[in-house]
């Protein structure tokens, strides 16, 4: 970041430092083209204008996701038809997709829980069946892979997320990983207000102008900046965050057996990105317990996403008690513990042995 405003390089925008993050990540997931976006957020709202949606459409989504997942979609006027998740990854149930589509359907939006690839040989099978595009929510899959192959790219477009709580991080931040090269030039577009200025600075025209609708969706050069160390520091981080999801999942099999808890599972076809180690509980009461004791040993471990069907929006949208019956037990009693690149070997082993010591309790 001090070389970015020291030596003056453009910071608002598409300056060097972006150039720099966008190409390695092309190559990281050997994209055809990834655009960096000011959020993970923009980046989908980006993909739902270059579906062309129109109110009426429908999308799949998954009901265990963040809001910004459905809000992309819902912003153009489509409709979401939320579908459950499997109770083993908690990722999209791929056996009851084909059940969800309609002749109004017009994409189908997954999400990699924790990195864990969905079931996507199945999840393809299914959509070229029914020429459906699949967008990947990669929020968390960033370095995972599903079968040898990159995760965020199946679909015909991907986001990943850089928020302060991922792995790779600048603070706010993300990207547009564009899988059909069809689709580069209008996301250019879009993405730099809906006007050609991309192919003005690369000379193709002589002034550019409005063509199409579009927002701001740049990152500045800045935060690009910061995003290129953390890309260039990326083995290091990612073996630390391995080594710590590992160090949870070898001290915990026992306990978890005798109090009827379970750990992430993850196929042995699937390259987890040690993105989150979360418990699965016996219980809601379980789990509030647990919160409250790990915060009076001064630990701090959090649930996570809430039945987005049964929210006063997913409600709106015709969701019910009921509908997804998977994703409302384990919203419920899931458990994320401290993974972070700082957590120290002593620190783990504290929320380690105050989790051994909870079934006392």
């Amino acid at each position: 970041m001090r070389q970015a405003i020291a030596e003056k390089w453009q910071i608002s925008g598409d300056g060097y430092f972006t150039k720099y993050s966008q190409r390695h990540l092309e190559t990281l997931l050997g994209a055809p083209r990834v655009l960096l976006t000011s959020s993970c957020t923009h980046a989908l709202e980006m993909c739902a204008l270059l579906l062309d949606l129109q109110p009426g459409g429908e999308v799949i989504i998954p009901a265990f996701t963040f809001v910004s997942t459905v809000n992309a979609f819902i912003l153009r006027g489509a409709k979401p038809v939320f579908i459950d998740i499997r109770p083993d990854t908690l990722n999209l149930d791929e056996k009851l997709l084909e059940s969800k589509i309609t002749p109004r359907t017009k994409a189908v939006v997954v999400v990699h829980y924790a990195g864990v690839g969905c079931e996507m040989d199945k999840i393809v099978e299914i959509c070229q069946r029914h020429h459906l595009p699949i967008i990947e929510d990669n929020a968390h899959g960033l370095f995972a892979s599903y079968r040898g192959k990159p995760l965020g790219t199946f679909g015909v477009m991907a986001t990943q997320s850089f928020h302060e709580t991922k792995n790779i991080m600048c603070g706010e931040g993300g990207a547009l990983v564009i899988n059909d090269p069809r689709l580069t030039e209008r996301a250019e577009i879009i993405r730099e207000k809906g006007t050609n200025r991309s192919q003005f600075f690369r000379g193709q025209v002589d002034k550019y102008t409005w063509v199409d609708v579009g927002s701001s969706y740049v990152l500045s050069d800045v935060l690009a900046a910061y995003l290129a160390a953390q890309l260039e520091a990326s083995d290091k981080i990612q073996a630390r965050r391995q080594e710590i999801w590992q160090g949870y999942h070898t001290a915990l099999p026992d306990w978890a057996a005798q109090n009827g808890v379970t750990l992430p599972t993850v196929p042995s076809y699937c390259q987890q990105p040690a993105h989150i180690y979360y418990l699965l509980l016996p219980s809601l009461d379980y789990r509030q317990r647990l919160i409250a004791y790990l915060k009076q040993n001064q630990v701090t471990a959090v649930f996570h996403y809430q039945p987005l069907h049964l929210s006063p929006m997913g409600r709106q949208y015709g969701g019910a008690a009921g509908d997804c019956p998977v994703t409302e037990d384990l919203a419920d009693r899931l458990l994320r513990l401290p993974l972070y690149y700082d957590l120290t070997a002593a620190q783990q082993n504290k929320v380690i042995d105050l989790i051994h010591n909870f079934h006392d309790r």
